[in-house]
C-alpha cells in the first residue's frame, strides 16, 4: 500500500518557558497585550506535518511519499529523510525562499505559543500523481499549503482514493465552504477537540452532520486519549502512560502515523486509534517531533501492555 502524506515541511525552533503563561497574562489587559517570555535556550529540530507523519510511519515499517514544498536551506533535512528511507521525489524545491519555520514555546502546563513563517509552504507542491495505483493507495491531507489541501482533497475524491482530512492549524485560513468540500468524501476527519469546535463553528455542522460526509470523526484529547465517532457509536480510546513526558510537540502527528498504519493493515478503526496512542507515547518522551525512535517489537510490547 502506497501512503501519500501531503502537508508541510519545517524547521522547528523549540523553546521551553520555565513558568506558566497564565501567570504573566492579565485578562483585563488582553487588549494591550505586551509580554516577553525568557526561555531556557532553543533547539532546532526537523518538523512540519508531512515530515513528522512520514517519519513515524518509517519507524512503523512504511515508506510513505511526502508531498510538500521546501526551500533553499532544505539540504540537511533532505539527508535526514533519506537516512530513514523516505523518498523526496514528491517534494518541490523553491530556491528563492527558506523552508518553513515554526517557533514553539511550551510552558510548564504544556501550553504552547507558536509563531510560524510559511516560507516555501506558500508555494503549492504541484505533485502530479502519475501512475498512481488507486486500488493500493491511501492518503492524508494534513495542514500545509492551502491550494494543495484543496486540490489534493478534490483529486482523491475524483479518483476514489481513501484519505484522512486533517485541517489542523490551517482551519482559521479556510472558509467554511472549503472545509465542507474537503470533509465531504474523506474517509476520516481528524482533529483535536479545540480544532473540532473551530470546524463546527466555520461549517455550521455538528457531529451528526459531519458523519453524513465521512465515515468517522476522530478527536484527539491530549493526555486523555482520543474518541472515535461513527454513525453507529462513540468509542473512547485511552492514552498510553509514560514515565516522563518531555515535550508534547508532535504527539498529534505521531498519533496520525500510528492510526494510518492500523488502517492500511485493515485493523478495526478503534484498534488503529490505539496504535495512534502508542505511537504518540513515544513522541512525548523526547524533545522535538522527529527525535523519538522505537522498534516494531518495542511498539508491539507497549501496545500489549496498555491495551492487551
Amino acid at each position: 500500500m502506497q501512503i501519500y502524506v501531503s502537508g508541510s515541511l519545517a524547521y522547528d525552533r523549540i523553546m521551553d518557558f520555565p513558568g506558566k503563561f497564565e501567570d504573566h497574562i492579565l485578562p483585563d489587559k488582553i487588549h494591550v497585550l505586551n509580554v516577553c517570555f525568557t526561555v531556557n535556550g532553543l533547539a532546532e529540530k526537523f518538523g512540519g506535518t508531512a515530515g513528522n507523519i512520514a517519519y513515524s510511519l518509517s519507524l512503523l515499517g512504511e515508506t510513505p511519499l511526502i508531498i510538500a514544498s521546501a526551500g533553499s536551506d532544505f539540504e540537511r533535512y533532505e539527508k535526514w529523510l533519506r537516512r530513514h528511507q523516505l523518498s523526496t521525489t514528491g517534494i518541490r524545491k523553491v530556491n528563492d525562499t527558506l523552508t518553513a519555520g515554526a517557533y514553539i514555546t511550551t510552558d510548564k502546563s504544556d501550553n504552547q505559543i507558536t509563531g510560524f513563517n510559511p516560507g516555501a509552504m506558500q508555494h503549492p507542491s504541484n505533485y502530479g500523481f502519475e501512475n498512481i495505483d488507486v486500488e493500493n493507495a491511501f492518503a492524508i491531507v494534513a495542514p500545509g499549503n492551502l491550494d494543495d489541501m484543496q486540490h489534493y482533497s478534490r483529486h482523491y475524491q475524483k479518483i476514489e482514493v481513501d484519505y484522512i482530512f486533517d485541517p489542523g492549524q490551517s482551519i482559521p485560513a479556510l472558509t467554511g465552504e472549503a472545509l465542507t468540500d474537503m470533509i465531504t468524501g474523506c474517509k476520516y476527519l481528524i482533529s483535536n477537540d479545540y480544532e473540532l469546535e473551530l470546524i463546527k463553528k466555520a461549517t455550521g455542522m455538528q457531529n451528526g452532520d459531519l458523519l453524513k460526509r465521512c465515515e468517522a470523526v476522530i478527536t484527539t484529547l491530549g493526555g486523555n486519549g482520543s474518541v472515535v465517532r461513527t454513525a453507529q457509536n462513540e468509542i473512547p480510546i485511552g492514552s498510553v502512560a509514560v514515565e516522563n513526558v518531555i515535550d508534547p510537540t508532535g504527539a498529534g502527528d505521531a498519533f496520525r502515523a500510528g492510526l494510518i498504519k492500523g488502517v492500511v493493515e485493515n485493523k478495526p478503526l478503534a484498534d488503529a486509534a490505539r496504535m495512534g496512542s502508542v505511537s504518540a507515547s513515544f513522541a512525548v518522551e523526547k524533545q522535538g517531533t522527529q527525535a523519538h525512535s522505537f522498534s516494531l517489537d518495542e511498539f508491539e510490547t507497549r501496545y500489549r501492555n496498555t491495551f492487551g
